[in-house]
């Protein structure tokens, strides 16, 4: 076969996975991946094109892959719109279609009309193969409901998905000017925290912050699970799941079993409490590891406590409800607690069917006790922070973040493997700040096989998240639409995007969202095309605008007044540094130290220094700033200026509120820099606890500017 023949038939192949070889850059310049790249991205996907062989079959059973099934695998639509459902038959084989309604939507039964539809029958795999289109009703409520088929040659059901055409916001977010907190929870410490914040922590800082601030809601990074046993991975953005909570947050303290200890059992809570109450004093680098390993030692102990017979009906119900995705959690984490990291299990563990890991489970069954009551009782602290942030008059309360993907040797990647795809990672194409590209190294969605699954592991995920918030963050939302992977032993700008059923992936978003009364924002900043954030405005998803990358083409700063109405608007990220420490061009300083620049450092100081001299232009032609100021009146200028942005929210990084220069992660970099672990502090390293926050006399004064 020739050359050029071949590679047309790769991207035909490629084209009939979503796999996209080509993307326009930050730099304005179309790229296009390699053929050895994008045979190792089908490879990930399970399709070998290995040879022109290979990729003519594969190119054959990608086109009778829909005609083998009666139904699809899943049927996603919007409320009142027309839309099919296809039905594979023996040709001329009669055929009954109808949907079974949700139960939570009412029940019932439809049935469904054939329409006219001519399509012409096929031969696959030595059967001929007809047709027939049944039109669903434009009435359908919102839910999961089934649509079912039976006939002589077809006995099918599939799950069909009714999605809300626009997610609507609450009254007040409409209004506009609704602002809040961006805090970093393990950072922002009380004096009774056991050496990271936790959901006690959150409960006050959302109620004093809506009481003594009138701010609206807190948002928190991911408080998905990390590893159940020490070393924990420090970012939040790399969990072990993330449809389950990191127990490392709970406050020993408030389960109620520990006010009847006995008093030999509350002498070993105070005594395991005792090292890392003092944790809290110190500015060095948070210790995860210490604090879990006390904090586990103390909740074993309130664990053996018995509970009454309502607490212990309750406990029961959270296990039954949750089902068989907590049920696999806590015997993975069991697993771990008895073989370690899950790259040096046995080999017969590694499958979640298997014999071995059936007979584990019995064997380990009080464990997996022990790991599904730590997740009820982080439950309840969550449910408590956000019912107390609420009637302290925040009109979202805690808006929770939703990390991109997962550990690779994490819960997920095991319990959920046949959803997840192996053989590539998630990450970034380079950028103006990311030069090299990035690799998150997290197993991505399989696409297809997520649509096999009907879903449900996306929407138990999105269930479980939303349940105790007022809003959700959906991290690089892009990720709903498209993912850069990086096939296994490729650098991380040699990846291809693979694209996703967007309009599915972001309906089940709007209907669980609905049904939890969530707002949903979605974090669409870098390389994302202009139609994605009309799209996702049209649903009712806010967009995200941070300041520092809303600029016109000659790199102005874009007014105010030009911001998008639907966002939730920034004067910084959690990737950056504090804004502080940008005006001082240390996200420059500390990439250089790092390595991480592709060009000389005073160009790219120079560059930095240009971007913040016109935006102090700007903030001066608007009259929001003298000609000496401090460091503090360009911050709070700053703020001023997203503040007169029509944008429906503006949020408030806690660390520009007291005055912290440092980054609290550096993208590209693991052990090189203390990432995820900076404690909140002012600008001269002194930390800043909870107890000392609403006395700060900057944050105080950052606060009248948002509140004027």
């Amino acid at each position: 076969m020739p050359q050029t023949t071949t590679h047309d038939d790769l991207w035909r192949l490629a084209a009939a996975y979503d796999v996209v070889p080509g993307y326009r850059g930050h730099d304005g310049q179309d790229h296009e991946a390699s053929d050895e790249t994008v045979v190792r991205v089908l490879a990930a996907l399970g399709v070998d094109a290995s040879s022109p062989q290979r990729i003519a079959l594969a190119l054959a059973n990608v086109e009778h892959m829909p005609w083998r099934r009666v139904l699809p695998p899943v049927v996603v639509v919007r409320q009142g719109a027309s839309a099919h459902v296809p039905v594979h038959v023996t040709h001329g084989d009669p055929v009954d279609v109808w949907v079974e309604l949700d139960p939570e939507a009412g029940g019932g039964r439809r049935d469904l009309t054939q329409v006219d539809v001519v399509v012409e029958p096929r031969t696959v795999d030595g059967r001929l193969v007809g047709r027939a289109t049944f039109a669903l009703p434009d009435d359908l409520p919102l839910g999961w409901h089934e649509v079912r088929a039976d006939g002589p040659s077809a006995h099918a059901h599939s799950p069909l998905v009714v999605t809300p055409q626009r997610l609507e916001l609450p009254e007040r977010v409409r209004r506009g000017g609704v602002w809040g907190l961006m805090a970093q929870l393990y950072s922002v410490r009380s004096r009774t925290s056991w050496g990271v914040g936790d959901l006690a922590d959150l409960a006050e800082l959302g109620w004093l912050a809506a009481h003594r601030w009138g701010a609206d809601f807190v948002l928190v990074n991911p408080l998905h699970a990390a590893e159940p046993v020490e070393p924990l991975t420090p970012s939040p953005y790399l969990p072990t799941t993330r449809r389950f909570v990191n127990p490392l947050y709970v406050r020993v303290e408030d389960v109620r079993e520990t006010a009847y200890l006995s008093a030999a059992d509350r002498a070993l809570v105070e005594w395991a409490a005792e090292p890392v109450l003092a944790l809290d004093a110190d500015p060095g680098p948070l210790d995860r590891d210490a604090v879990w390993a006390a904090k586990r030692a103390a909740l074993e102990v309130v664990h053996a406590h018995p509970r009454s017979a309502a607490r212990q009906a309750a406990f029961d119900a959270f296990v039954e409800e949750e089902g068989e995705g907590l049920r696999e959690f806590a015997l993975w984490c069991a697993l771990v607690e008895r073989h370690g990291p899950a790259d040096g299990w046995p080999a017969d563990l590694h499958d979640p069917l298997s014999d071995a890991v059936a007979a584990a489970a019995v064997e380990l069954a009080d464990r997996v006790v022990f790991w599904s009551w730590l997740q009820w009782v982080a439950d309840e602290q969550l449910e408590r922070a956000q019912r107390v942030v609420r009637e302290g008059g925040m009109a979202l309360g805690i808006m929770h973040d939703l990390a991109v993907g997962v550990h690779p040797e994490g819960a997920d990647a095991w319990a959920l493997r046949d959803v997840l795809a192996t053989g590539a990672s998630v990450g970034a194409p380079p950028d103006m700040y990311n030069q090299q590209g990035q690799d998150w190294s997290q197993p991505p969605w399989h696409p297809e096989a997520l649509a096999r699954a009907a879903y449900r592991p996306y929407r138990d995920m999105l269930r479980t998240v939303l349940r105790h918030a007022g809003a959700i963050r959906i991290d690089h939302v892009i990720g709903l639409f498209r993912l850069w992977w990086v096939p296994v032993g490729n650098s991380a700008k040699d990846g291809a995007y693979v694209r996703y059923d967007h309009d599915a992936l972001i309906g089940i978003l709007a209907l669980e969202a609905h049904r939890a009364g969530a707002v949903v924002i979605g974090e669409d900043l870098g390389t994302v095309e202009p139609w994605v954030r009309d799209y996702l405005s049209e649903r009712g998803i806010l967009g995200t605008s941070v300041l520092w990358f809303e600029q016109e083409h000659d790199g102005r700063p874009r007014p105010p007044e030009t911001y998008r109405e639907l966002t939730l608007a920034t004067v910084t990220t959690h990737d950056l540094p504090p804004t502080a420490g940008y005006l001082a061009g240390e996200h420059v300083t500390l990439r250089d130290r790092l390595g991480l620049l592709s060009e000389p450092v005073a160009t790219v100081r120079a560059h930095a220094a240009a971007e913040r001299d016109r935006m102090l232009d700007a903030l001066r032609e608007r009259g929001l700033l003298g000609h000496d100021p401090s460091e503090r009146e360009v911050v709070e200028a700053l703020h001023r200026w997203i503040r007169a942005t029509p944008s429906v929210l503006l949020g408030v990084s806690l660390v520009d509120a007291v005055g912290e220069r440092r980054a609290q992660n550096q993208p590209g970099t693991d052990q090189e820099y203390p990432n995820w672990k900076v404690p909140l502090a002012d600008g001269t390293g002194r930390l800043v606890l909870l107890d000392d926050l609403f006395t700060h006399a900057r944050a105080q004064s950052l606060a009248d500017a948002m509140g004027e």
